[in-house]
């Protein structure tokens, strides 16, 4: 396993906790692995520590994510037929 498998697994729970607060506002289509490819995109290299990752995914807005996803979808990199919130 690589290093973002193994984080990715031990932030399972914070990431449904994000999942379960987008269903709350609306979003019912977000997916841990959306909210998981978003935060991650930003970080260039190195992995950061630990409490930055819990902090980056708690601190994710609806709007950061939907632009992600936005202009994802206009580089060709997120498919329109597999998300269903575009």
């Amino acid at each position: 396993m690589d290093k973002a498998s193994l984080l990715k697994e031990k932030l399972e729970e914070v990431l449904q906790s994000k999942v379960d607060e987008f269903h709350l506002l609306g979003y019912a289509g977000v997916t841990k692995d959306e909210i998981w490819d978003c935060v991650t995109s930003h970080y260039k290299g190195e992995w950061p520590p630990l409490y930055r990752l819990v902090n980056d995914i708690y601190t994710l807005k609806a709007t950061d994510l939907m632009n992600w996803l936005t202009m994802g979808a206009y580089r060709g990199s997120i498919d329109f037929g597999k998300n269903s919130l575009l």
